[in-house]
């Protein structure tokens, strides 16, 4: 009986050490997981579109302030401020532009960074705001009646107080070229919803939505350099961040 025991409590002995070792095993295995941070911030930057357009075109000025803020790993908030100043010669006047817009709105990241890659491939959308004036320069008015085609010149006016809001889809890039300094470059659709015009002639330009084409859509390219600042850190499992990967490629097999 006494063999007994003592055989009872080696084994008791021996359980219990396989059963520790077996945790420190499972621990060690949960603390091999691969954990990635990922940075959470603002970033500021310029688009340099704006400013080199004033390099070669003689009747244009303007300037834009980009920015987004990072909500989730998709996710960002995004806004661009800007002031622009227009001369348009058609064909049948000439008039400025002069104004400044907001749009704000967000972007949604389609692209999987490897490693500690911070580059964006987004799709976006925007709602825009313009408050602006026109100067009328001349305007040109053709006489039927006259044989020999009468033009008229009208002294310059201007109209102030006019307003335009728009919606307008974003497709775009951003990729990290030196620590915290991003490159990006996007093209923009936009579709006019609203606008207060002049008494005499329609707004050919807007400021934020360009020309209108005597119509409701407009388009926009813009490319930016940016500064990121880091507020702060999230953690984020390799291992359950390729799973998610994973089935969303099964779900569209």
């Amino acid at each position: 009986m006494k063999y007994i025991s003592k055989f009872s409590f080696s084994i008791c002995m021996i359980l219990l050490s396989l059963i520790g070792n077996a945790q420190k095993v499972t621990e060690t295995k949960k603390d091999s997981i691969p954990l990635k941070k990922e940075r959470y911030g603002l970033r500021l930057g310029v688009d340099l579109f704006k400013l080199t357009r004033m390099l070669y075109e003689e009747d244009y000025r303007g300037i834009e302030l980009v920015g987004d803020y990072r909500l989730t790993r998709k996710h960002y908030l995004a806004a661009e401020i800007g002031n622009e100043e227009k001369t348009v010669d058609d064909d049948q006047l000439n008039f400025t532009t002069n104004g400044t817009y907001l749009k704000v709105g967000f972007d949604y990241n389609t692209y999987e960074n490897w490693l500690n890659m911070e580059n964006i491939v987004s799709i976006g959308l925007r709602y825009g705001v313009s408050s602006f004036s026109q100067t009328l320069n001349n305007f040109e008015i053709y006489n039927p009646n006259n044989y020999f085609e009468e033009i008229l010149l009208l002294p310059g006016e201007k109209y102030d107080g006019l307003t335009a809001q728009w919606i307008e889809v974003i497709a775009g890039t951003k990729v990290k070229v030196i620590n915290n300094v991003f490159v990006g470059f996007n093209f923009s659709l936009k579709y006019l919803v609203s606008q207060k015009v002049p008494d005499s002639f329609d707004n050919l330009y807007i400021p934020g939505f360009n020309r209108t084409y005597d119509g409701k859509f407009g388009v926009g390219f813009n490319y930016t350099i940016s500064y990121f600042i880091p507020l702060y850190k999230s953690t984020v499992n390799a291992k359950a961040k390729s799973e998610e990967k994973a089935k969303k490629e099964k779900k569209k097999q």
